[in-house]
């Protein structure tokens, strides 16, 4: 009985045993199962941790472009102390100080510049001043950067071309090109590149049509050539638009990467003046036209860059402008277009500026009543003892003015009429051959001006027939036309018979003297006395 009893207190001890290890090993399946979540994350950690103690941070001055289109757009930022910063401006020239951003990124040449929203007071930023023109990184320009540096200052964008670019020149719009292939830059060969592809590059880097494509012009590339032919229509906007075909030879010669020299964009103008060289300076900004201001010390200076970006030759004199105020432009001197120059946003006075090429150049061409002028190889040329008319007319700009003919051994000199005037030769002699050109003169703006033609070369040549011969039979011509008008519309009387034949008689008399006026005119002074003499 008693081991009985102690048998069933051992099978209880051992199943209370089994049943509390049952239950140890459900609740420490539990805990295992709930901290697998725990674990996870701790690893992740701990690895993101790893991770970033192996990239280390952009280096200090950093630059990048954020919230634009592609890579190489959008507002631009730099790397200060440890984050990023929006950067604002003090002193900003524009598309010089964005094609350091441009190249520091690796992109193409600045294309356009602009201001973006204003910054909130005491927001930390950057701002940077006094780059030199080679800078190849802004870290090298002086910066300054913290909380309330950019009170007042705006965010600058900016924005580069992407696949092309024009390295070597004097300015944005000049240089040799190169196209962006597998991340390195390449540079063409004159070979595989025409006018077409000019003026879609010219266009694509934000310049004006292209003036002059040579190759060897901006020297040689240092990298890889363009393993490619580019078949632009001339009417893409980016060069990455246009068709491309594989390259008849893969050698391109020394001296043939090519080099292109564009015109500078068409963003500055001159209104009120009469003429595209005379008038208040405006400049094309993020869509409109805005007036341009200057110091009065920087206004001369100014004038000399709009001047020289217009083609319209060197500043004459510099007016004081409207009551419109501008943008405060200031320029050393050197820059070829107004984009180059610093921009502040403050307002000056607007400035008027007039330009040494005012007047438009003037047109000179030949007439001639009478059938003698032909057209030669190198001009027209007249026939002896034929009378001709050289006119010279201008665009009617100014009212007044006068016009000098200029040719060999003489000048003559005729108020303009009418924006021309007409110079009359009798009768053509060898005398009269050589180079005419005229020149328009005109006095406004308290200043005299003047422009000169192109050259006109006549030359003198013997006519197939006599010129007397020539002059009686257009005579006898016309004496034959009237006598038969006269007979054919009127139906005359005895008495208006008799009249007609006086008339005709008359008509006959007329012509015989204008032929016999024009056989002296014709001949020597020696000759009309012996023909006197013999009367």
């Amino acid at each position: 009985m008693r081991d009985e009893s102690k048998s069933r207190a051992a099978r209880s001890t051992l199943q209370s045993s089994l049943h509390y290890s049952r239950l140890y090993s459900s609740v420490e399946l539990q805990l295992e199962t709930d901290m697998i979540p725990a674990v996870v994350l701790m690893t992740l950690l701990w690895s993101t941790d790893l991770q970033a103690q192996s990239v280390s941070p952009p280096a200090e001055y950093s630059v990048r472009l954020v919230n634009g289109t592609t890579s190489c757009s959008g507002t631009v930022e730099v790397f200060y102390e440890g984050e990023w910063l929006g950067l604002c401006f003090r002193w900003w020239r524009m598309m010089r100080d964005a094609k350091i951003v441009c190249r520091e990124l690796d992109c193409g040449n600045p294309v356009a510049e602009s201001r973006g929203p204003l910054f909130v007071d005491g927001r930390r930023g950057v701002t940077m001043w006094r780059c030199r023109r080679d800078e190849s990184s802004i870290r090298w320009c002086n910066i300054k950067g913290g909380p309330g540096v950019c009170d007042g200052g705006y965010y600058r964008h900016v924005t580069c071309s992407e696949s092309v670019r024009l390295v070597g020149g004097a300015g944005l719009c000049s240089g040799r090109v190169e196209v962006k292939s597998n991340q390195s830059w390449a540079s063409v060969c004159e070979a595989d590149f025409d006018r077409q592809d000019a003026e879609v590059v010219c266009r694509d880097v934000g310049c004006g049509a292209p003036a002059a494509l040579q190759g060897g012009l901006y020297g040689e590339g240092e990298g890889q050539t363009w393993d490619k032919e580019f078949q632009c229509k001339g009417k893409e906007s980016l060069l990455l638009d246009c068709d491309t075909s594989d390259r008849e030879n893969n050698t391109c010669l020394p001296g043939n990467a090519v080099g292109l020299t564009c015109s500078e964009p068409d963003d500055v103008r001159l209104v009120g003046g009469g003429s595209r060289c005379a008038g208040g300076v405006e400049w094309y900004d993020q869509g409109e036209w805005r007036t341009v201001g200057a110091d009065d010390g920087d206004q001369r200076v100014v004038a000399a860059v709009v001047c020289r970006q217009l083609g319209c030759g060197s500043t004459v004199s510099v007016l004081p402008g409207n009551t419109t105020r501008g943008k405060n432009i200031i320029c050393s001197g050197s820059e070829s277009s107004l984009r180059d120059c610093y921009r502040m946003y403050d307002l000056l006075p607007g400035l008027t500026v007039i330009c040494s090429d005012l007047l438009v150049q003037p047109d000179i061409y030949l007439t001639d009543p009478m059938g003698g002028v032909s057209r030669g190889h190198q001009g027209p040329e007249m026939f002896r003892g034929y009378n001709f008319t050289i006119t010279c007319s201008t665009q009617p700009q100014y009212p007044g003015g006068s016009f000098l003919l200029t040719f060999t051994g003489s000048n003559r000199t005729q108020p303009a009429v009418n924006h021309s005037a007409a110079f009359l030769f009798p009768a053509a002699d060898d005398s009269h051959q050589g180079n005419y050109s005229c020149v328009y003169d005109n006095y406004v703006f308290s200043h005299n001006f003047s422009s000169e033609s192109e050259l006109l070369s006549l030359t003198i040549t013997a006519s197939p027939l006599p010129a007397f011969i020539i002059r009686h039979v257009v005579v006898l011509l016309i004496l034959l036309t009237s006598i038969t008008t006269s007979y054919l519309y009127y139906k005359p009387t005895r008495r208006q018979k008799r009249v007609n034949r006086v008339s005709s008689m008359d008509l006959y008399v007329n012509a015989m003297e204008m032929v016999s006026l024009s056989s002296r005119a014709e001949a020597g002074p020696g000759e009309e006395r012996a023909a006197q003499g013999t009367e």
